[in-house]
């Protein structure tokens, strides 16, 4: 029998964040895909394999849960490069977007295939059988709306394939994925619980246990705002909302391109701009450092406006709030506009991480504590009804 594998999938409208196993594995994958053909052209092709299979995920897809079934796709990295690239517009629903699915089996099949699972999934000539429990989540908007019952339906009872075609190492490689359980929860849910509790769901912030906390989580097509009151999510109070920062990403991507005439691949590439270390908000100009500081202050400031008109707005609600928690790739691409507005306007208590990886990867790591809790309680009550043996 095919043994199980914990995955924990945060796909976010900019990158897919996903841990596996015992933590033994981590995958970071921009959320771009490209319809293409079969064979994509490779210069250099006998030293495809010397490459990092990431930077060359191109696959064909097959599955019931699928509107367009079996097409083939650049994925990640190599997507950026296809004038046809496509990234999550604003408005739509995350569980009913074929690119979803697409993200998340790419990334199920990228772990199957790595050479430290070949102990763990059986593998019949170039097919690899892989079984997953999968904790992911879904924004609070649709999960109110009833949208993560439909969403999981989709994942379990099925087979869904994945073909490995022109990328480096796998080439040939077919995985064949099925999902024995799939947890789906709200993101700020998981917020919280990545907040208060270590892997092992033990408490590790008990300052923040009985405080009435809002967390707001701003994504790249939404923003979800919990409210946390005794220990749980209100459910009545918590709000999502069609308000994320890919919007003003393009829009900074454009004005880079009208005003410099320089073409940025992805809204990954803008974040990357906006967020490094070392000369932020500068791109090259045929060969000259260039400020993009005009472009970026403008429109990042506007948006952050509009987001703490949202926490405003929900604060003045719950007006027994203590703190207010920004998490999500959209909190650390706004951090500075907001707490610039906060100061010179109301001055909420409110709190950023200033580790970037961990508000970024704050979901999967919820994800990851939740469904180890579940396998652990589930293991723990079938150890708990087997007969004993005489």
């Amino acid at each position: 029998m095919t043994k199980s594998r914990i995955a924990a999938v945060d796909v976010g409208n900019d990158s897919i964040k996903a841990i596996f196993g015992e933590f033994d594995n981590e995958l970071n994958i921009p959320n771009i895909v490209a319809r293409d053909t079969e064979d994509r052209p490779v210069i250099g092709i006998e030293e495809l394999d010397t490459k990092d299979p990431l930077d060359g995920i191109h696959i064909r897809v097959h599955s019931p849960a699928l509107k367009d079934n079996n097409a083939i796709y650049r994925v990640g990295n190599l997507a950026t490069k296809s004038d046809n690239a496509t990234e999550l517009d604003p408005g739509s629903s995350k569980s009913e977007e074929d690119q979803t699915l697409i993200m998340l089996f790419a990334t199920l099949a990228l772990d199957a295939v790595n050479e430290d699972n070949a102990k763990l999934f059986p593998k019949s000539k170039n097919v690899i059988d892989a079984n997953y429990t999968l904790g992911t989540g879904l924004p609070l908007r649709e999960v109110k709306e009833g949208k993560d019952a439909g969403y999981r339906s989709k994942l379990v009872g099925s087979v869904h394939q994945v073909e490995f075609l022109v990328t480096p190492k796998y080439q040939g490689l077919k995985v064949n994925i099925k999902f024995d359980e799939v947890k789906v929860y709200p993101e700020g849910f998981a917020a919280y619980i990545n907040l208060v509790m270590d892997n092992s769901l033990k408490i590790i912030n008990k300052d923040l246990i009985d405080r009435r906390i809002l967390i707001q989580d701003i994504g790249g097509l939404s923003t979800d705002i919990a409210v946390i009151k005794n220990r749980n999510v209100d459910d009545d109070k918590a709000q999502g909302f069609n308000l994320g920062v890919s919007e003003a990403l393009e829009q900074i991507r454009e004005e880079i391109r009208s005003k410099h005439g320089v073409e940025l691949d992805s809204r990954t590439d803008v974040v990357e701009i906006i967020t490094r270390k070392n000369d932020r908000n500068h791109i090259m100009v045929k060969g000259s450092r260039t400020s993009v500081h005009d472009i970026t202050d403008r429109i990042l400031l506007e948006l952050a406006k509009k987001q703490y008109r949202l926490l405003r707005n929900v604060w003045a609600k719950n007006s027994q709030t203590e703190i207010c928690y920004f998490v999500g790739g959209g909190a650390t691409v706004l951090k500075e506009y907001i707490k610039t507005l906060n100061n010179n306007l109301d001055g909420y208590n409110i709190e950023f991480f200033e580790d970037e990886k961990e508000s970024i990867w704050m979901m999967a790591n919820a994800y990851y504590k939740l469904i180890m809790d579940f396998v652990k309680k589930s293991d723990k009550s079938k150890t708990a009804t087997e007969p004993v043996k005489s």
